[in-house]
């Protein structure tokens, strides 16, 4: 079964069926497009679509904030979209009587200006001046929704922490709330090719290199030219101009590094530290009556999923929703091995549609009859409704034991594995990690039988009785290591009764960041949280044992019966992590029974 809303109760009117109701209405024309300009003079190019291009009505409008181009030329003749980042919304609520705009970020498209960070305080500044330009405009009846997948996710909270009050709605699609936590550095543990590939495609993009840009499917068609300029600039030459000063951006590389602890700061700005590029930094500044619909997927990168629970759990707007899918980053792929097509069934922007309709539109839509929370069980293959997080208040707790087995009852005897960390192991290339740097992938671990058997893992008696979690799983290891720091990797699997391995979810946690705290108010959680700051890093003590707790990344999974659970542990990741420590694998040796057990938690009713 595909991940349809149809089947089942979740909701009383399924998004299909909402978008069915609502069918295109107006003509999408092309759009007009200007330069507004910023309080500092700094010009910024915006796209502007009407419905039936009516500028004598007035409309209410979703916002679109990228950095990846708002619309290309392209080659004389071509039929090639030239808007890749951005048709899909155009698309959808242009012809459902929504006016969208379209604005290339500070520093990028065409626009001027240089980006000095990764979401910079000057972009976020500029979010309110766009937002006075739009309600100052004859066609905008003075509402403004935003939403879009990843950066321009998290861009609808810089958007509506402005505290503008046209600000009504926003919906972050697959957007982080701790850009350090949640992508870059998860567990403490930096993505080494997501930083290299973002700087390569942002080299394509922001220079206007057309040789790197063919290296992005989304962007490689050849009848792709330049960032289109506004309207009033006839030959061009302003967006020639633009792009020059797009030479002088950040480099991703460089810049992520200097954040090598979460409370880090810049050398020569010691306000910008490791979360000033993220939403959760300006908690406090989101209007408590902007309405708020969060969507990711159990597949949704290194911690994206995280992102949209944590946005769901610490916000204190009454109006806030979640929906949590069967998808990667962006929701391109169905990532259920028990799938019917690759690509998702469940229209998200559908379900968008119908939360700005109740809330920039007016429209009764029925949204408030709805649970506030869905998600899907993978395996199940089934929506779920929920009125809180975690759904689920019990858990199933199992533990090592000798001979590499999981056992549902403590073992009186102490006994001990040794794990040698090796840094030629890694993933492969068709994982979570691939999506948020913009590499294809469809076939999600496909291979894990084969990979996991690489790996010192534990596994459990056949299930008497199929077994459904939801949330975030927990390991509590015991060990001890070799060297002062470790990576620990922890991969959650079913084994199928034909030996088949399904990859269900991981947990990554760098030793050093071992020590947990209390959540912050401005991160909250219902897993282990820590600061990942400096103050709190200690090295671990050579040979003595440690008690390390960290979460897996969140999913709803079924297990069926006759299928067994088995939990795998790793020292390193070569195909997406750094190693640690650098050219000293460490000798792990974990700890079960006793005094010392190693458990894993399972989420469950």
């Amino acid at each position: 079964m595909p991940d349809r809303d149809d089947l089942g109760s979740a909701w009383k009117v399924p998004p299909s069926r909402y978008l069915a109701s609502r069918p295109a209405e107006h003509r999408v024309p092309t759009p007009s497009s200007v330069y507004v300009t910023m309080p500092d003079g700094c010009q910024l190019a915006v796209d502007v679509h009407l419905p039936d291009g009516n500028s004598s009505m007035r409309w209410p409008t979703v916002l679109i904030l990228t950095p990846y181009v708002r619309r290309f030329a392209v080659t004389a003749g071509s039929n090639v979209e030239p808007s890749p980042n951005s048709f899909k919304y155009r698309d959808m609520f242009v012809p459902r009587g929504y006016a969208v705009v379209v604005v290339d970020a500070r520093g990028t498209g065409a626009s001027f200006g240089t980006r000095d960070s990764f979401r910079s305080p000057r972009e976020r500044a500029d979010y309110r001046a766009i937002a006075d330009w739009i309600v100052a405009q004859g066609w905008s009846d003075g509402r403004i929704g935003a939403t879009g997948i990843s950066y321009l996710g998290a861009a609808c909270d810089f958007l509506a922490s402005t505290g503008h009050p046209a600000v009504k709605a926003i919906a972050p699609l697959f957007a982080v709330w701790d850009t350090w936590a949640d992508n870059y550095y998860p567990g403490g543990m930096l993505i080494k090719k997501l930083a290299q590939v973002y700087d390569e495609l942002m080299l394509a993009l922001d220079h206007d290199r057309r040789d790197l840009r063919s290296r992005f499917g989304y962007f490689a068609d050849p009848a792709l030219l330049g960032p289109l300029p506004v309207d009033d600039d006839k030959d061009g030459s302003l967006a020639r101009e633009a792009v020059k000063g797009h030479l002088a951006n950040f480099r991703m590389p460089d810049f992520i590094g200097e954040f090598k602890f979460r409370d880090d700061t810049l050398p020569y700005d010691p306000s910008f530290h490791g979360t000033s590029f993220s939403p959760c930094t300006y908690l406090d500044e989101i209007p408590k009556d902007v309405a708020v619909y969060a969507i990711s997927g159990w597949m949704d990168g290194a911690g994206y999923a995280n992102g949209a629970l944590s946005r769901y759990l610490t916000l204190p707007n009454a109006e806030r929703r979640l929906l949590l899918g069967p998808w990667d980053h962006g929701a391109r792929v169905n990532v259920s091995p028990w799938r019917s097509r690759i690509e998702p069934e469940l229209p998200v922007l559908g379900e968008v549609l119908r939360f700005f309709d109740q809330h920039l539109a007016g429209r009764e839509t029925g949204l408030a009859d709805e649970d506030p929370i869905h998600y899907f069980t993978i395996h199940a293959e089934e929506w779920r409704a929920a009125k809180a997080w975690p759904p689920v208040r019990g858990s199933r707790r199992l533990f090592t034991v000798a001979d590499r087995q999981l056992a549902d009852e403590r073992p009186s005897e102490a006994t001990t594995e040794q794990i040698q960390s090796d840094y030629s192991l890694g993933t492969g290339e068709q994982t979570r990690y691939e999506r948020i740097a913009g590499i294809d992938a469809t076939s999600y671990y496909a291979d894990w039988t084969t990979r996991e058997g690489k790996l010192v893992g534990f596994t459990g008696a056949p299930l008497a009785a199929p077994l459904e979690i939801v949330g975030h799983p927990v390991v509590t290891l015991w060990l001890s290591s070799s060297e002062p720091d470790a990576a620990l990797f922890v991969y959650l699997a079913e084994v199928e009764a034909d030996g088949t391995s399904r990859y269900v979810t991981e947990g990554v946690l760098r030793a050093i960041h071992r020590a947990e705290q209390a959540p912050p108010r401005n991160y909250r959680t219902t897993w282990p949280w820590r600061s990942y700051a400096r103050k709190d890093a200690k090295p671990m003590p050579i040979g003595e044992p440690q008690r390390i707790r960290f979460a897996l990344l969140p999913t709803s999974w079924r297990f069926s019966q006759g299928s067994r659970i088995r939990l795998s542990i790793a020292g390193g990741d070569a195909d997406h992590f750094v190693q640690t420590p650098h050219g000293r694998p460490p000798l792990l040796t974990l700890l079960s029974g006793g005094d010392h057990a190693t458990t894993l938690e399972l989420p469950t009713g």
